[in-house]
């Protein structure tokens, strides 16, 4: 009740304010008109008259052009704005009903316009004079308080002199008791260096940080640069680091637009903040309009890029999103997410398996999906490289149970996700995913649906990746076991990753495999160091890292295309087309029949030598049939019959 009685009487003392500047600013222009010598009283009885004109007028536009709903505390730009409109409709106005009243007779016309500069000046000034004041205020309390209670307010040094350290820092400011007390600006831009922002110097360049942080007693360093790039910062962490002292980072530009975080949430480094990339630009017009209404069906969407998948597509409202998982704990985790964070949407959570065709083709019958994402699959390489036939049952056969009923039942398109992994595979992980994507490309020659590819590497995150390990064996106190000191990989963000399978679903034609620019490969040593220290540790000192070998199928480095795959453009920078060989279509059929046999009898090493045979630039299946197994065993399609 009290904040309502407030803000009523701060708006009638504005208000009342206001009106008692329009006689100041009125008699004003006239005694300027008459070169601040006395009215002649023919023109003061003039404006005696039409004063109340003058007043009913211009009160109305204030009104009328809300100048009350800003708070004298926050005057800014737009308020100026808001006053310079209503008083410039007010003069026009009152000009207009004086001019019908006296046709103007004793009215200089210079008054009205003289009177328009003072009452702007007269409603503005007092404005900001009252901001001015309160903010001086309350940085000499800031000031003061960072003095005599160091033990609960820190200094803090703001890297980045920008827009956004400009907010920080007033906000910073306001906050009488808030924890943290701004001392410097530090920027790159040495144009900034030796002015100030709302009395806050900028001292230099970041490169200068751990001199300033010594000089100034700094105790927190604050990182406002929500549009800068994975590179700078980086940069920034690592002279940060040198400081040994903890520092925070504003939200990044696309959590601060969107409004899922504001200036006030500072929050620790991230490794995502180190391997991001910058914003990916989409069409989401067109992947609105292939979405919006229409029925879609993801497959393993209970996990990492599935369930992101499912997130992204709700969004665009579609007419029914079907998921299928074999996972009942994901399946139940991302149908609780979606009905509650988007209850209007039309939900299908399903149950089941790939290879289950009876399953898959109910699916399709009664749902008849405009899209298929294809993201089920076994993708941990050191388990699958002992279990062939799980791989081969779910990333090979389960592909194509769902892309002969995708071709069967109609789909507009059927996009696969695929794995940079199928790239010269080392690992049965990457030669089954190779496998699969050449029976889409097949497929596609014969078909109406639109048979898509899209092949990218690790992502940031994901369930099973090196990450969350490497955290965990931080929280137990070590080691981080890594395999190899030079071992790399390229890194992506599971929301990028999902929204570039949307985007290439939307340019895809058919029978296309895109490859998903994932920027510069990052060593898995340097991303254990950098988890170490964003913890609060020192590697080598508290938490050690032990190189382990090689594991079964692990190769040093990745590839995202071979090198017969002639890279192209496409209309999206981040999406790239490899031209791929084509596979003989009656070959590969027959192929996945034995496949299914092997299957059903449970011959692995029949499985090992027909991925050989069908991905021969596999450089780590080493078990081979002998050449009488190959050709009575494996490929009986191959034998010439006898007459």
């Amino acid at each position: 009740m009290k904040e309502i009685l407030w803000y009523f009487r701060s708006r009638a003392a504005a208000f009342a304010h206001d009106v008692a500047m329009i006689p100041i600013a009125w008699f004003g222009a006239y005694w300027l008109r008459f070169n601040l010598e006395p009215i002649p009283e023919g023109f003061f009885n003039q404006a005696l008259i039409l004063l109340p004109v003058v007043w009913s007028v211009q009160g109305g536009m204030f009104w009328y052009f809300g100048l009350y709903r800003g708070i004298w505390r926050f005057a800014s730009i737009p308020d100026l704005v808001r006053i310079i409109k209503a008083v410039a409709a007010g003069v026009v106005m009152a000009a207009a009903v004086s001019f019908i009243l006296t046709r103007l007779q004793s009215v200089p016309r210079s008054v009205f316009i003289l009177d328009g500069i003072l009452l702007v000046l007269l409603l503005g000034g007092p404005r900001f004079v009252y901001r001015w004041f309160k903010d001086r205020h309350l940085h000499r309390s800031a000031h003061a308080s960072s003095l005599y209670a160091n033990d609960e307010i820190k200094n803090a040094l703001i890297v980045g002199a920008g827009k956004a350290g400009e907010m920080l820092v007033r906000d910073l400011l306001r906050e009488q008791s808030g924890p943290y007390y701004p001392v410097a600006f530090v920027d790159d831009n040495t144009g900034k260096t030796g002015k100030e922002i709302h009395g806050i110097p900028v001292t230099g360049t970041c490169d200068a940080i751990p001199g300033i942080v010594t000089k100034l007693g700094i105790d927190l360093i604050i990182i406002a640069l929500p549009s800068a790039t994975s590179r700078q910062i980086r940069r920034i962490v690592e002279i940060c680091e040198t400081t040994n002292l903890p520092f925070r980072i504003l939200p990044q530009l696309q959590d601060l637009v969107s409004g899922r975080a504001s200036l006030k949430d500072l929050r620790d480094v991230k490794i995502e903040d180190l391997l991001g990339r910058e914003p990916v630009s989409l069409d989401w017009r067109s992947i609105t309009d292939a979405t919006h209404g229409k029925t879609i069906l993801v497959t393993g969407g209970g996990g990492s890029i599935g369930a992101e998948l499912c997130r992204q597509i709700a969004r665009l409202k579609p007419g029914k999103l079907v998921i299928l998982e074999r996972s009942e704990f994901n399946l139940y985790n991302i149908d609780l997410e979606l009905r509650r964070d988007i209850p209007d949407l039309s939900l299908v959570s399903l149950l089941g398996d790939t290879n289950d065709i009876v399953q898959v083709e109910n699916i399709l019958r009664n749902y008849s999906p405009t899209v298929i994402y294809h993201a089920a699959a076994y993708k941990h390489v050191p388990i699958l490289e002992d279990q062939m036939r799980a791989a081969v049952t779910n990333n090979i056969l389960g592909t194509r149970v769902v892309a002969d009923l995708a071709d069967k039942y109609g789909c507009e398109s059927f996009v696969m996700v695929s794995t940079d992994k199928a790239v010269n595979p080392a690992n049965v992980m990457g030669a089954s995913k190779r496998v699969a994507e050449m029976y889409c490309q097949g497929l596609n020659a014969r078909s109406k649906t639109r048979f898509i590819t899209v092949r990218f590497g690790n992502v940031l995150g994901s369930s099973g990746s090196v990450i969350p390990l490497f955290q965990q064996q931080i929280a137990q106190g070590g080691p981080i076991t890594v395999t190899h000191p030079d071992i790399s990989r390229y890194f992506m963000t599971i929301p990028e990753a999902c929204q570039l399978i949307l985007q290439a679903g939307v340019i895809g034609r058919g029978g296309e495999i895109f490859v998903l620019d994932m920027g510069e490969p990052v060593k898995i040593s340097y991303l254990a160091e950098q988890l170490i220290r964003l913890s609060g540790k020192t590697p080598g000192e508290d938490i050690e890292i032990v190189y382990t070998g090689l594991r079964p199928g692990e190769k040093l480095y990745e590839e995202l295309f071979h090198d017969a795959e002639k890279l192209a453009e496409t209309s999206h920078p981040k999406i790239l087309l490899a031209q791929c060989r084509q596979m003989d279509k009656e070959l590969l059929e027959k192929t996945f029949d034995a496949m299914q046999r092997a299957c059903n009898q449970g011959d692995e090493s029949v499985l090992r030598n027909m991925l050989i045979e069908l991905v021969p630039e596999h450089t780590g299946l080493a078990v081979l049939a002998t050449e009488k197994d190959k050709s009575a065993v494996i490929y009986p399609w191959k034998q010439t019959k006898s007459p």
